[in-house]
């Protein structure tokens, strides 16, 4: 089996199996993390069934490279709304929110209500929105491509840093200012054609969680950005626009404090550091089988 393991199904495993001891060290706070044990459990082991099937038939090698990816990153960050509240309760938005007055001498997303216009909040919610469709369009162009050992580096990329920021998620619980510091707050968002429909949307196939700490959007779309240029230069202009408009409008809406951007560029940097560590003691591993 060890022959057949890529990164991106170990970094699957890994990062599943850490949320699960993580689960099980904390399990005497709450009966519902056995749920989510089992839960964590249960990718680990399909992804090592996918390890040993895949190659039995097209729709299991699908499902490895496309469907089980985004079920394991959608699975796992559903189940930190239950998760941080237990093993991390302490909210820490007041140190993130003191830290952008500390660094600007105000509070952005306060500051960005003098920009609030129909048009512009049309355009940036289009790009926000966006960021859950740009790991996917990429991989698709790879794959379309037959650049399969691009593909899967990218997709070894671009879950490392889903996972990663999940983790910082559970060190840095935080609500973003939208909820922790609503009362800052005096101007309503001026919504356009569709802006709000689509953040209603948004919010209620996410729900309420702590997630603002590191900036996912930032770090996952700055992976696609990178990769984009490394290998699929045609989609690099486009993407820079899109990605642009998406770091403006987590501020914009009050996603995220300036940190939280901060942050998820830091995260890109882990990212891409770990994981050209990780792939070349891979690639050494490989060619001494």
């Amino acid at each position: 089996m060890l022959k057949k393991i890529r990164p991106s199904d170990s970094v699957t495993i890994f990062f599943a199996l850490l949320f699960a001891l993580l689960s099980l060290i904390n399990l005497d706070k709450s009966i519902i993390l056995l749920n989510l044990l089992i839960l964590y459990v249960s990718f680990a082991f399909f992804q090592i069934f996918l390890i040993l099937f895949s190659d039995k038939s097209p729709f299991l090698t699908l499902t490895r490279d496309l469907i089980f990816p985004i079920v394991a990153v959608f699975g796992i960050f559903d189940s930190l709304t239950t998760l941080i509240p237990l093993v991390n309760p302490e909210d820490l938005d007041h140190y993130l929110m003191y830290l952008d007055y500390k660094i600007f001498g105000f509070y952005p997303t306060v500051y960005m209500q003098r920009f609030y216009h129909p048009l512009i909040s049309d355009v940036l919610q289009l790009c926000y929105s966006m960021y859950y469709f740009l790991p996917v369009i990429l991989g698709i162009a790879l794959k379309l491509k037959q650049r399969y050992e691009e593909f899967e580096k990218g997709l070894f990329l671009v879950l490392l840093c889903f996972y990663l920021s999940y983790v910082g998620y559970v060190l840095v619980p935080a609500l973003g200012p939208r909820y922790a510091f609503s009362e800052f707050h005096t101007v309503e968002i001026l919504d356009g054609l569709f802006s709000r429909q689509l953040r209603e949307l948004l919010n209620s196939i996410e729900g309420i969680k702590r997630d603002a700490f590191p900036s996912g959007h930032t770090g996952v779309s700055l992976i696609v950005l990178l990769l984009s240029w490394q290998y699929m230069r045609n989609l690099f202009l486009p993407l820079v626009v899109i990605v642009s408009g998406l770091l403006v409008a987590t501020v914009y809406f009050r996603f995220h404090y300036v940190v939280d951007i901060i942050g998820g560029i830091v995260l890109t940097v882990v990212t891409i550091t770990i994981g050209k560590v990780y792939y070349h003691l891979y690639e050494k591993q490989k060619d001494t089988r």
